[in-house]
């Protein structure tokens, strides 16, 4: 049995998890999420937690044990409290505006890139150089955040480039100029 697996998943107030089948419905105060898991694991609702039991004891159906009691957790956490991922935008002229539904972002290039905003996420620009996504389903919000990351990545030389809030980004020095013997 998975380590993961095992570990009853809390159900905060507020927040209602139903099963019909192999689909799982989770709804709370920041919306609803649903997904549909294999026939290889069961979900069980009791007394305040969420409890998946494997079927059987293959392989697979281990693994996929833990995966499923993770996807839940993440879809409790997700309508209770919701997920944010921050980017930070390094570089001279470097920016990002918020336009529309969606945001604009200045990052070196000879035009504009347009990100178009995704259902189900939110785009904050709380200052030229910083941008928060933020959303219920923690799959959705980091594609997204790696979606805009990769328009511009950080590069290794002058750190300039579009990177996550904390990462850290090792620097490289340029070329030198040796004398050839």
């Amino acid at each position: 049995m998975s380590r993961i697996g095992k570990i009853p998943v809390p159900i905060p107030d507020g927040v209602n998890v139903a099963v019909t089948g192999p689909e799982v419905t989770v709804r709370g105060p920041k919306g609803a999420l649903s997904r549909t898991f294999e026939n290889r694991v069961r979900v069980k609702v009791s007394n305040g937690t969420c409890v998946v039991i494997p079927r059987d004891g293959e392989r697979r159906t281990r693994a996929y044990h833990g995966l499923a009691r993770a996807l839940i957790n993440n879809m409790v956490i997700g309508v209770s409290k919701g997920y944010s991922k921050t980017l930070k935008i390094v570089g001279v002229g470097y920016r990002a505006l918020p336009r529309g539904k969606g945001i604009e972002l200045q990052v070196g290039f000879s035009h504009t890139v347009s990100v178009p905003r995704p259902d189900g996420i939110d785009f904050q620009v709380p200052d030229a150089t910083t941008i928060v996504v933020s959303g219920i389903d923690k799959e959705l919000v980091g594609q997204t955040a790696a979606v805009i990351r990769r328009i511009r990545p950080p590069e290794p030389y002058k750190g300039k480039g579009i990177r996550y809030e904390g990462e850290y980004v090792q620097r490289k020095s340029g070329k030198t100029t040796g004398s050839v013997v």
